[in-house]
Parts: structure tokens; sequence; C-alpha cells
């Protein structure tokens, strides 16, 4: 071979590149993960999350993934002879990956498990199995939720319940009755209204002397449509009420709901989102007629538990991305991991997914106390809302400074970058939106006093831990006197408080549950101000090596 055709040769010659992160355990890898798991009381999964755990980590389970979002859901609207149809049509992928959720209950395990920790074990397994593909965790999230509303009307609960929580995934389209277990969706917001479901229009018109009423008209929303029952909110006599809508009726007729358009989305693409219509379409009331809002309440909490739970999950698959490249690629004579300014970066990152992982985990562990405890039940209701707005604040910022360090190999589709990029705004718009979230949060501080003390008994464990942390406790706590004294004009603060709560909580979970390193620099960074704007600009005298082997332990 000559001279010329040796150098063509080696110029094909693919070196200096990350392999694919495939191969690992996603539970096994993820030290706080794990250690968050035994300590919120739900030990008593690990065999199940070392099971799932390796699983998502094969490049079986990560093709299903790309697959299902490459190749997004069809609306077939009506059949060959015009009549209607209005069934999505997805690939096979999406349908393995709702399978494997349904078979490890994560869309049930709260309402079967009766052991202490429950939440607990089932926010873990979501957490990973968002690491992989966030879409399907759509419909899994909204059938897990809707028990909640369920429950507030027994005979509604007794005759759906065991369909719901079943672990058998049916995606055949046929009445509830025939199925081995069902996925229940929900069509709540309407195109005039938003977050604003006062503003509904969408009717109820009530069957003689029954719980049963005829719904007509439209929702702008309504996630999953495939679904085989939908929770809505709909305008009775008596005001605003929830109303369990089946896709067929009692008489095994297909229900009057029809699906027009399906939404072309930033992300979330394997999931379908959709427009439906109503016309005179057969519901049930559940609860009392004009309490629609009350009745919704916990399905609400619990959706937004799941919200904490994906962003927290974009976080660290995120952070583990960038630790892996950058173990693997070379620059400037060395390899990435070993460049000092790479190193903040990354060990800026693993810090910011390790307090998102404590603040998601406690969470958890308070779905499972609230009903037996009361500080527990107003902690729920406060810290649900930090949680959610904070974390969901977060993941855009960490998933595109994790994909800057990929560099061109996170923007392209082949990797996985781009997706998590696209997923990580949703979960500040889902279920409210910032906004909607402070107001809920300035709702409770002025009613409910209970939740105010709940969140605070939280955030002093960590006192005692050093001045920083205990000067910044002190001015939360000042800044929630002065907010329920009416001192300062409250709503124009309330992003501004809700920052400094979830901050102060954080902390206080870093101080009591990490290292000492790790707290020194989440307390450094995070609440003394000893960093930059952006990530990657820890002071320089910190130590975090640790973070950085805490964060690649288990990677291969």
């Amino acid at each position: 071979m000559s001279s010329s055709s040796t150098a063509r040769s080696r110029s094909h010659e693919v070196v200096n590149q990350a392999p694919p992160l495939v191969g690992y355990n996603l539970y096994l890898a993820d030290r706080c993960l794990t250690e968050s798991v035994e300590r919120e009381g739900a030990g008593w999964a690990g065999a199940q999350l070392r099971g799932l755990g390796e699983l998502l980590g094969t490049e079986e389970a990560q093709r299903r993934g790309f697959d299902a979002n490459e190749n997004e859901p069809a609306l077939h609207t009506h059949d060959r002879f015009g009549n209607r149809r209005d069934e999505v049509v997805f690939h096979p992928s999406w349908h393995q990956l709702m399978r494997t959720s349904v078979e490890h209950r994560i869309h049930s395990l709260p309402w079967v498990e009766t052991r202490t920790g429950a939440n607990v074990a089932r926010a873990a397994l979501l957490m990973l199995t968002a690491q992989n593909e966030l879409g399907h965790t759509c419909p899994i999230s909204m059938t897990f939720s809707a028990v909640a509303a369920l429950r507030s009307d027994p005979e509604l609960a007794r005759q759906w319940e065991p369909l719901i929580v079943s672990a058998t995934y049916d995606p055949r389209f046929r009445p509830a009755t025939e199925k081995g277990g069902i996925l229940v969706g929900m069509g709540m917001t309407e195109k005039q209204g938003g977050s604003d479901v006062r503003a509904n229009t969408t009717r109820a018109e009530r069957l003689a002397d029954s719980r049963e009423y005829l719904i007509t008209g439209h929702k702008w929303f309504c996630s999953a449509p495939m679904c085989d029952a939908f929770l809505i909110l709909a305008q009775a006599p008596k005001g605003l009420s929830c109303f369990l809508l089946p896709r067929w009726t009692p008489a095994g007729e297909r229900n009057a709901f029809h699906i027009q358009r399906l939404k072309r989305k930033l992300g979330n693409r394997s999931n379908a989102s959709s427009e439906v219509e109503f016309d005179a379409a057969w519901a049930r009331l559940i609860g009392e007629e004009g309490r629609g809002v009350q009745t919704i309440i916990d399905m609400v909490q619990c959706t937004r538990l799941d919200c904490a739970l994906a962003a927290a999950a974009l976080m660290r698959q995120a952070a583990v991305q960038a630790i892996h490249h950058a173990r693997h690629r070379r620059a400037f004579g060395k390899l990435l991991i070993d460049q000092p300014l790479m190193r903040n970066v990354l060990a800026d990152l693993a810090l910011e997914s390790q307090a998102a992982t404590l603040m998601a985990m406690r969470l958890a562990r308070s779905f499972d106390a609230r009903q037996s405890d009361e500080r527990e039940r107003g902690f729920a209701r406060m810290a649900t809302a930090v949680a959610k707005y904070w974390l969901s604040k977060r993941a855009p910022a960490v998933v595109g400074e994790a994909l800057e360090c990929l560099g061109g190999n996170g923007y392209v589709e082949e990797s996985i970058m781009p997706r998590l990029y696209r997923e990580a705004p949703l979960y500040s718009i889902w279920e409210g939106s910032g906004n909607v979230i402070c107001l809920d949060i300035l709702r409770a501080i002025a009613k409910d006093s209970g939740a105010v003390e709940a969140i605070l008994h939280e955030i002093r464990q960590g006192a005692g831990a050093g001045r920083r942390v205990d000067a910044f406790i002190a001015g939360v706590e000042s800044d929630l006197n002065r907010t329920m004294n009416g001192v300062i004009n409250s709503e124009p603060e309330a992003r501004r408080l809700a920052e400094r709560l979830a901050l102060a909580w954080q902390a206080s979970l870093m101080v009591r549950h990490g290292s000492s390193a790790e707290a020194d620099a989440f307390v450094s960074s995070r609440i003394a101000g000893d960093r930059g704007l952006t990530f990657g600009t820890l002071s320089g005298g910190m130590d975090i090596e640790p973070m950085l082997s805490a964060a690649a332990e288990g990677l291969p």
C-alpha cells in the first residue's frame, strides 16, 4: 500500500471519542439516590431498583427511548369509510417503555403497597426511568395521580381502581371492562383560560336524578389521549366540577370524545398531546358538584411531585453524560476530566444534581407520612410547591451546561442531550407555571401556619452547621414573617421567596447528608455567594474531588 493510501486510511480511524454510556446500572451508579432510598425508608425496594437500574443501562433499553421519540405518534381521526376512529398509533418501542413502567408499578405502587416508604420507592423508580425516556412517564404520572381524586368518591374508586392499579399494560382500544389494565389521562385547560381553569366553558348537563352527565365542550391540552378514561373539569349547574369521562360508555359504545389534532411540541415528542372536543359525551361526577378544584387538589399535588422528580432525573442524567464524556475525551494533551476548569464545571453540575436528588427524595417521604403525621402533611403542601418551582427552574440550566461539555457531539440528535434539552423546560410549565406555583406558596403562607412551621422545622434541622447556614436560615425566617405580617408587597417578591426557601432547604439537606466537602461547597456557592453567575465558577479553594468521584462512581 502506498504512503498516500496509508495516510488516507488513518484519516478515517475514529479516535478520541467517548464511547456510548451503556452497560452500567443507573441505580447502583447513583450513590446519592441509593443512600436516599435507604434513609427515607424504602430500603426494602432495593432489589427492584437494582433490577430496573440494570435494565435501563442496557443499549436495548436506551434504543427504545430514541425510537419512541424519532417515530412520533400518529393520529387517525377516521377510518377508510369515514367513520370516527379517534385513535393514536405509537411505535412499538413506546409500548415496551410503557409495559416496563407499568410492570414495575410506577403508576400505582403507593396505592397497592402497604409497607412504609412506598412513595419513596416509586419516586426512585420514576427517577431512573425518567433518565432513559421522559415522554411515556406522562401517562404513567397521570394514572398515578388520578387515584388520589377518584378516592374522594368511594363507589367510583371501587369500580375503577382495580383496573388502574393493575400491573398489566393493555394498549388495546376497547371498553375498560374487557381489559387487563387501564390508564387515566387528564383534560383540564382550555384555550381561553390555560391555568385559570375557572374560566372553563365546557358544560356538564345532568342526566335525570343521577351522578351521570353529558359533557359538551373542548380541551386545549389533553395529554395522552389514548388513555382509557380522563379526569376533566366542566361547568355544572352549581359551578366547576370534576368528572370521569371514559373512552367507552357503560353501554359499550364509543364515547363522543373526538381528537381534533395532536400538538407539535418542543419536546416530549414520544407522548401524544392533543386538542379534543366532547359532543354530549357521557361522564360520571367525582366528588361534589361545584367543587371541582377541591376534588383535584390531591391529584395536583401528586403530579407536582412527579414534576420535581422528573427535573431531578434530568439533572442527574445530564451531569452523568457530561462526566462520562470528560473521562474519555482528550484535549490539549490530557483528558477533559483532568482539566482544572472543566473539573470545576463538572463538580458544579454534580453538586446541583445531588442537592436536587436529596430534595426530591425527602419530598417523596412526606407523601408517605402525610396521612398519619400532621406536620408532614403541612410540609408536603408547602414543600411540593417549593421543590416543583425550584427544580423545574434549575433543570434547563443544568442540561444546557452539560450539553456544552460535550461540544458538537452533544448537539447532534444521535446524542441523548438534545432530547434532554427539549424536555427540560416542560416541568416549569406542566401543572402550573412558575408564577402560578409561587402564588400558591403565598396562599399557603397566608392560610396555613402549620405548613409554614413544618417547612421551617425541616430547614432548621441544618442549624448549627456553621455561621453561614444559621444566618441564611434566620434570613428566610424573617422573610416568611414579613410576608405573613404584610410588611412587604409579597406578590412581586414571590419568586425570590420561593428561591430562598428552596436554597435553605437544600442547604439543610446537604449539611446533614452530604460529605463535608460537598456541604461546604454548596453552602459557600449557593447561599454565601462565593461563586459567579454560571456553572463552573466555584471558588478555586474548594475540594471538588469528592463531588466528581461520587458522581462518576459506577460509570464504565
